[in-house]
């Protein structure tokens, strides 16, 4: 066959038409998976962030209960027991000089605002127990350290409440 066959031009303008047809849909298929990649990769990262803020709500909750304990414990006789804002456990009013049952006022690692729903005693006294404002399914719900034992089977993070034995 000749250079300038004009059969042999267009079966070569054929084929390179066809490849480029497959390389672009080859191109296609892959922007498709690594785009469904990502998107698992992110549901993924959503996830382990929302457990690290489930580990990080049972410490602080801990802190909170440990904080109202030594309050507690802290209360000579006559005194109350229960404080009556969270800001008295950054500085226990009832002394002369300084006395912290908490270093500082943690945000709720779930919602991050510094806002926390409050268990009053049944009589009023004061506070007995926090609880994260949250209404969603925790992803933990079982296999609990023995001290959020009764955390086991909850359905939603206001049931996680960090509280002494009233």
């Amino acid at each position: 066959m000749k250079r300038n066959d004009p059969h042999l031009r267009r079966t070569m303008r054929c084929q390179r038409t066809s490849q480029n047809g497959f390389s672009y849909i080859a191109l296609l298929i892959a922007i498709a998976i690594i785009g469904l990649v990502a998107a698992s990769g992110l549901q993924v990262g959503a996830i382990l962030s929302r457990r690290n803020a489930e580990l990080e709500l049972l410490a602080i909750g801990k802190e909170y209960r440990n904080a109202l304990l030594s309050y507690a414990i802290a209360s000579s006789a006559g005194q109350r027991q229960r404080p009556n804002s969270l800001a008295e456990l950054l500085k226990d009013p009832r002394f002369p000089n300084p006395k912290r049952h908490l270093r500082k006022i943690y945000p709720d690692p779930l919602t991050g605002e510094e806002s926390w729903g409050i268990i009053m005693s049944p009589d009023g006294s004061g506070i007995v127990g926090i609880f994260s404002k949250l209404d969603r399914k925790p992803i933990k719900i079982g296999n609990f350290d023995l001290e959020f034992a009764q955390f086991s089977g909850k359905t939603s993070y206001r049931d996680w409440v960090f509280a002494l034995a009233q």
